[in-house]
């Protein structure tokens, strides 16, 4: 198990609603979503696969090229592809912008 963490200061927009979207279990993950309590975005990441780092740094920083939410993210990965990753973290935004 690696603990994974990255902050993105320049994620200003205030965000209002949580989310909760996926599951853990084999090959996926589960992204929960909630305003940040202090400014910029907060990512915590769980992960069963170490050695990945540089691949959820990339991921997080295309993410945050699109979305300026500042936002806490807590991950709880079992080992999904980096398409997953963006596919959660996409479903995660609808549903706080619904």
């Amino acid at each position: 198990m690696e603990r994974i963490e990255f902050d993105y200061p320049e994620a200003k927009r205030r965000v209002t609603r949580k989310a909760h979207v996926g599951v853990v279990g084999s090959g996926d993950m589960e992204v929960l979503l909630e305003p940040s309590l202090g400014e910029g975005a907060h990512v915590f990441i769980t992960t069963s696969v170490d050695g990945f780092r540089d691949a959820w740094k990339a991921v997080f920083d295309r993410f945050f090229s699109k979305f300026d939410g500042a936002v806490r993210i807590d991950i709880n990965d079992a080992g999904a592809t980096p398409g997953s990753v963006l596919l959660r973290l996409e479903q995660a935004v609808e549903v706080i912008e619904q």
